[in-house]
């Protein structure tokens, strides 16, 4: 007969036997647990109907987040100019000297100080710029948000022009992404962009506009976050979405619909996926995409657009103080 301690075997026979003690073991002591009275784990966890009811109770007295509500605080923008501009039914962008009218295949520059217009640019219909959206300078490159709405699949580029010639310089495709693009800026060391889902037509089917979101991006745009928005703002946009947005000097987020003449103050929030309501601001212009005059700084300048009356119109928006 052979030892447990004898020769190359000894370790392995030596943990089989431990391990068929500890199995042995184990099995004495759960069948204990099951049948003897030392189960206390099973009898303490286990809640009669009377506590669960209790529990129930005690859930239902904690305090409910109050309802989401438009509120608004009598804040309303100062009208300072308007200009005739028929192609600029989807938005407008603006610099130190100009302001670009921008169309759903067009763009047309205007001086600020008199209107005049100094150059014009317009894509072919049914060419491969279908629909034009917010703008946004950087130097002498201008940032338009771009989709091909109201087709299927949906999918968005960004367009960048030439400032001083509105020539094409670069372009940057999203493809096939949930949302049409509708604005995207530069804020922080990021790129923002939100992308719009609507009610009617245009979107995939099974969504509507509660799916339209905000990505954070960096520079090589890889999302890195995003956010719903709040659904008392979502409620004004009758059909439609978000059309216009940008972060203020202040550091919170202004966005528009696209009908209503309302500004509406967001900004991130502390937990959670939906933006924060602040406040809304009321604005001489029916939604859509707007743009920040930042070459006047400290004074809230902000161009925006009727398109019913083909009007870039100038404002300045009061200050927002947060309670």
């Amino acid at each position: 007969m052979t030892s447990d301690f004898d020769g190359n075997n000894t370790a392995s026979v030596t943990r089989r036997t431990l391990l068929k003690g500890m199995v042995s073991v184990a099995g004495v002591v759960a069948t204990g647990m099951v049948s003897g009275g030392f189960n206390v784990f099973a009898a303490e966890n286990q809640p009669d109907s009377a506590k669960r009811e209790a529990y129930r109770a005690w859930l239902q007295s904690l305090p409910a987040a109050p309802a989401p509500e438009l509120t608004k605080h009598g804040l309303v923008a100062t009208e300072l100019q308007r200009w005739s501009v028929m192609e600029g039914n989807q938005g407008v962008a603006v610099d130190g000297e100009h302001f670009y009218g921008i169309g759903n295949h067009a763009l047309v520059k205007h001086r600020k100080d008199n209107g005049e217009r100094v150059a014009e640019w317009f894509g072919p219909r049914d060419g491969a710029i279908i629909h034009l959206n917010a703008g946004w300078v950087d130097g002498h490159r201008l940032v338009l948000a771009h989709s091909n709405f109201p087709q299927l699949p949906m999918a968005s580029s960004l367009e960048i022009y030439d400032t001083r010639t509105l020539q094409p310089m670069d372009t940057y495709s999203f493809g096939i992404r949930l949302g049409s693009l509708t604005w995207a800026v530069r804020h922080d060391g990021f790129w923002w962009a939100c992308f719009a889902n609507y009610n009617d037509n245009g979107t995939t089917p099974g969504f509507d506009q509660r799916w339209t979101y905000l990505s954070k991006f960096d520079d090589n745009w890889q999302q890195l976050e995003s956010w719903l928005f709040p659904p008392q703002v979502v409620a004004t946009w009758g059909d439609s979405a978000s059309s216009g947005g940008d972060w203020g000097d202040d550091g919170l987020l202004y966005v528009t619909g696209h009908d209503a003449a309302e500004l509406y103050v967001l900004r991130l929030p502390k937990q959670g996926v939906t933006l924060e309501y602040i406040t809304a601001i009321d604005v001489p212009f029916e939604g859509q995409s707007w743009a920040w005059d930042r070459s006047v700084p400290g004074e809230r300048i902000i161009y925006g657009i009727s398109r019913a009356l083909q009007q870039v119109i100038v404002a300045r928006i009061p200050e927002v103080t947060l309670g």
